[in-house]
């Protein structure tokens, strides 16, 4: 029986756009075209075939948790908050209340932890404990309205996105992360909060995070805007 993660790697599109992606490379104006068509293919295979929200990740012990888990941002230095204490996470969008969070207000909603394996588009993977609210918490506070079939997340980190569908959104091990290993998220991680699941590659979830955003329309994103598959399931 071939899995999901084999299935998606069956065809061309898995194949060459994670070649390129991960070497940095993207063949230049004659490829990039290619590159968009066949990630759009594997977008809808995986968000419209594959896809459920019964499917969980598999979960470890914490004595399984990896010695160091590799950080990463695009800006020029780690981004840092100047003031933590003013910093509040922007709901808006097509929902009946807009929310204005801070971490309090976050650690007082429902809590998820887990431990699970963190997979990068590179092609390492790493064990680690996350401790956050379901983005499907934030969604019901906020009262989303039927119109909203996809979610936009916004950082810090030089103007970093991701753009989701509202399913993946809305799974149960979607959360936003303000905690790490038993202790509060550090900046290297994301601080003061970070989207995380472990059904998508590390370039999904988004870190430094300001703003969730429910819409209609599918955004973009940072790395899927320059060819990298845009739903991103592993």
């Amino acid at each position: 029986m071939i899995d999901r993660r084999a299935f998606l790697q069956i065809g061309l599109a898995g194949g060459l756009s994670s070649i390129v992606a991960a070497c940095g490379w993207d063949g230049g104006n004659a490829v990039r075209p290619l590159l968009l068509d066949v990630s759009r293919i594997n977008d809808w295979v995986g968000e419209k075939i594959l896809y459920s929200r019964r499917r969980l990740a598999p979960e470890y012990a914490v004595a399984e948790r990896s010695a160091r888990l590799p950080s990463y941002f695009i800006s020029t230095e780690m981004p840092m908050l100047q003031n933590p204490a003013v910093w509040r996470l922007q709901v808006s969008g097509l929902v009946r209340q807009r929310l204005s969070l801070s971490i309090a207000d976050l650690q007082s909603m429902p809590r998820t932890t887990y431990t699970v394996k963190h997979h990068c588009v590179e092609g390492w993977s790493a064990i680690a404990t996350w401790h956050g609210v379901p983005v499907s918490a934030i969604a019901e506070r906020a009262g989303l309205l039927p119109q909203a079939r996809y979610v936009r997340f916004d950082s810090f980190d030089a103007n970093y996105f991701n753009g989701w569908d509202l399913a993946s959104a809305m799974h149960p091990q979607t959360i936003l992360a303000y905690g790490m290993n038993d202790t509060p998220l550090p900046p290297a991680h994301g601080a003061p909060l970070r989207l995380y699941s472990p059904t998508k590659l590390g370039y999904k979830m988004t870190k430094y995070l300001t703003s969730v955003t429910f819409t209609a329309e599918r955004p973009g994103g940072y790395w899927e805007d320059q060819g990298y598959p845009w739903f991103g399931g592993v």
